[in-house]
């Protein structure tokens, strides 16, 4: 079972920036597509950015299109997620997560393996 483990998380005030990186273990992870999810207190996880394993298509929630960048080194078995000009409402447990597929998908019960997650806050 892949091993993933989030960093990068933290304070910062609203229209900053922040890189969360996740590492993976295991030789399969560029065969997996990777996703980054949130969850806010009180809310249910929602899905915020996908990359297939090529890193060749990428998919945002609209709330974060334009903001964000998801990327990965495969190389590296690493993926990122790029954060700018960060918003209150991003404020959230940050998750990364493995697809037990190739191909992007914004389904959370495609997704196996779960980091523990980073704490982003965005205050005003």
């Amino acid at each position: 079972q892949v091993q993933l483990v989030e960093s990068g998380g933290g304070l910062v005030q609203a229209g900053g920036s922040l890189r969360l990186s996740c590492a993976a273990s295991g030789r399969t992870f560029s065969s997996y597509a990777m996703g980054w999810f949130r969850q806010a207190p009180g809310k249910e996880r929602e899905f915020v950015a996908v990359i297939s394993w090529s890193g060749g298509r990428t998919y945002y929630v609209d709330s974060v299109k334009g903001r964000f960048t998801i990327s990965r080194d495969n190389a590296k078995n690493t993926v990122y997620l790029q954060m700018n000009s960060l918003k209150p409402e991003d404020t959230a447990i940050y998750y990364c997560a493995t697809s037990f597929y190739a191909t992007v998908s914004t389904d959370l019960a495609h997704f196996g393996s779960w980091g523990q997650g980073t704490q982003v806050t965005v205050s005003s």
